[in-house]
């Protein structure tokens, strides 16, 4: 099967490129660095070209408001659009758990903006919602500090996951049939970010799997 990874240079997307690799895929890595490029549409029709599942985990290199939805709505209007064409089968994205509970963050609002470019399309989809990795914590955990004399604190509750396991439920979602839905992925164990972050910032910053015990990842779906 041929599965394009859309940020295949990323966190994610290295990992999930070699898991699927792994399983005999024909795997294209596409980035602006391989010469695809979602925003200008750059080399998208030659990397689509007989794919039957796309995996979007592009992220945007900027997270102010409006740089941000600018982002998601453009990228995601021009892959879904060469999608079509190509006669993509399946249409998988990386999204963020409680994304519709928190619209004050503007991330999140562009978060939404791009579920629902995808729910609207006719591309069979299945939406993975994630919580945040363990690689991310202290920047997680330095934003909330940041914030601390403002009325809003960035991510008070994450479940946290390492990279690993969000690349593994990718590569599982990706070769199954399409949910036309959402599946939320997370940690066994809720954290507050005023209990994490001492514990956080009090460690080296490269976290890493032997930093924390890994936790197992929670599947579950949403109707």
């Amino acid at each position: 099967m041929k599965i394009v990874v859309i940020g295949g240079s990323g966190l994610i997307g290295t990992k999930l490129v070699s898991r699927l690799r792994q399983k005999g895929h024909e795997v294209v890595a596409a980035s602006p660095n391989s010469g695809v490029n979602t925003i200008t549409g750059e080399g998208l029709a030659d990397a689509l070209a007989g794919a039957q599942v796309v995996v979007d985990v592009a992220n945007s290199p900027s997270f102010e408001d409006r740089a941000v939805l600018e982002f998601f709505q453009t990228s995601g209007r021009n892959l879904l659009a060469a999608e079509a064409a190509a006669g993509v089968k399946h249409h998988v994205a990386l999204s963020v758990v409680g994304s519709d509970r928190l619209p004050d963050s503007g991330y999140l609002r562009a978060k939404i903006a791009q579920e629902n470019l995808i729910k609207a399309s006719k591309i069979p989809y299945t939406i993975l919602r994630s919580t945040q990795f363990f690689e991310f914590a202290s920047a997680i955990a330095q934003s909330g500090h940041r914030q601390a004399n403002g009325s809003v604190v960035t991510c008070p509750y994450t479940a946290r996951l390492v990279s690993d396991d969000v690349a593994a439920a990718l590569a599982d979602v990706a070769v199954d049939e399409p949910l036309n839905g959402t599946v939320e992925l997370a940690g066994p164990r809720t954290d507050t970010s005023r209990r994490t972050r001492p514990t956080i910032l009090e460690r080296n910053p490269g976290l890493t799997d032997g930093d924390h015990r890994r936790p197992r990842a929670l599947l579950r779906h949403r109707s």
